[in-house]
């Protein structure tokens, strides 16, 4: 199929991506890596009655790490975000996702931000950002806002940001102390959505035992959801059983069947793939 006709801009400067956003936001669509966008204009998904193509504000191409963490501009492409030994060993747990992000193919173009701004409650970093309890910075003729990740997303490829807002940079926060993370997924193919995916964040104390333990989690509902485990585990050393943690999620979760996976094959991965990754988690915080 052939997407809808539609008018199409390539600002040169931030200022006049935020003009075009303002004149034309609730009609438009931004066009970064397009590996999300350009399929659903095909398919007729989405007709918007303008493209606003930022490719050439090279200024929102960066990746940046520093002691609060790591800071990812508009541009950066999946694949650059996964070479950057300084990124990935200021926060391992995007490079343990991204990794599972479609294929090289599409990690060569695809941007990191895009596919947070997308929303799909099967991509990877919707649930990387949520459990990392991390933000995106949004632009407007208003100024500039935070928006944590908690407030971003609202339903299934729907977020909060304002249609005048451009969405310029997702920060993650660094790890601190003895914490470690884990990620792991299931998918019929590599490369496919997940049926069931898992990010998780463990903290210990001093002592290496469990101070506190989250996990988030994709293809398990409308929005990326955030669980935290610190309960069922509190005080446990980091080598203990972990299981009761991932007992409570299964029983916490209430994900939906559809034609790739029942809703008790989701349950029973989200079972497994929690105590999996709290595990390798807590292992990796205890050399931390």
């Amino acid at each position: 199929m052939k997407p809808p006709a539609f008018r199409y801009s390539r600002p040169g400067s931030l200022t006049e991506a935020v003009r075009l956003l303002a004149e034309h936001g609730p009609e438009a669509k931004v066009l970064a890596g397009g590996q999300s966008l350009i399929p659903l204009l095909s398919m007729r998904l989405a007709e918007p009655a303008r493209l606003i193509d930022i490719n050439a504000l090279t200024e929102l191409d960066y990746r940046r790490a520093d002691s609060d963490g790591v800071r990812i501009g508009a541009l950066a492409r999946h694949s650059a975000v996964l070479a950057d030994a300084a990124v990935t060993a200021r926060q391992p747990l995007l490079a343990a996702a991204l990794r599972h992000v479609a294929h090289p193919t599409i990690r060569n173009r695809g941007t990191s931000v895009g596919s947070i701004v997308h929303a799909d409650p099967a991509g990877e970093l919707p649930a990387v950002l949520s459990v990392l309890g991390g933000s995106v910075s949004a632009v407007s003729a208003a100024g500039r806002r935070t928006v944590e990740a908690g407030e971003l997303f609202a339903g299934p490829l729907e977020t909060t940001v304002r249609p005048d807002e451009l969405v310029v940079e997702a920060f993650f926060p660094a790890l601190t102390g003895h914490s470690g993370t884990a990620f792991a997924e299931v998918s019929r193919r590599h490369g496919d959505y997940a049926l069931c995916g898992v990010a998780t964040l463990v903290t210990l104390d001093d002592d290496l035992r469990v101070l506190s333990a989250r996990a988030g989690y994709l293809s398990m509902a409308a929005t990326p959801q955030v669980l935290e485990l610190t309960e069922p585990i509190a005080g446990r050393p980091y080598d203990a059983d972990l299981g009761p943690a991932a007992e409570f999620a299964a029983a916490t979760l209430e994900p939906e069947g559809d034609i790739h996976a029942s809703a008790d094959y989701r349950r029973q991965l989200a079972r497994v793939l929690t105590g999996r990754t709290l595990a390798g988690a807590a292992r990796k915080a205890a050399r931390a």
